[in-house]
């Protein structure tokens, strides 16, 4: 589906603050409410707006501990690859998992509240997974940029 100049004005809206009102939406993108509201539900339809959630201040809750793992498996076959991924979405202090290129398979963020919390997560779960080799932990000092805003500058080409 190609997205017009209204479809991304609307996305990025609601990157913003997706709990603003139809009738203030339509208003900053120039719709009237029902037009707005038929794009939003077309938009969540179609997969672009896959959920709206509220983003919780970390510090606040006292998670204050950021920690970025490279992961190198055993082995690379599809069941051990499959087990690994299962087995860190059942892990909740991993907020973010990615399958990487380069020298390790995957790298987790990790958020904890502090340092001796990540060392029981990592004795008690990340090293008892079998598909693990090795691991890697990097501490983040400071965030210097932190954004849930998708840079839009188009929609998507036609197929």
């Amino acid at each position: 589906m190609q997205l017009d100049r209204l479809d991304i004005s609307i996305l990025r809206q609601l990157q913003e603050n997706a709990s603003v009102s139809i009738q203030e939406l339509g208003s900053r993108v120039g719709l009237s409410a029902t037009p707005c509201w038929r794009r939003v539900k077309r938009l969540q339809k179609e997969g672009f707006i896959r959920k709206q959630v509220a983003l919780l201040d970390a510090q606040l809750l006292e998670l204050k501990v950021n920690v970025f793992v490279h992961v190198k498996l055993k082995a690379h076959s599809d069941e051990v690859l499959k087990k690994f991924e299962e087995s860190v979405a059942t892990i909740p202090e991993v907020v973010e998992c990615y399958s990487v290129s380069g020298d390790t398979d995957f790298l987790l963020r990790i958020v904890v509240a502090d340092v001796a919390t990540y060392e029981t997560l990592l004795y008690k779960k990340l090293i008892q997974l079998r598909e693990v080799g090795t691991l890697n932990s990097m501490f983040a000092l400071r965030q210097v940029k932190y954004t849930t805003e998708l840079p839009i500058t188009s929609g998507p080409t036609p197929r």
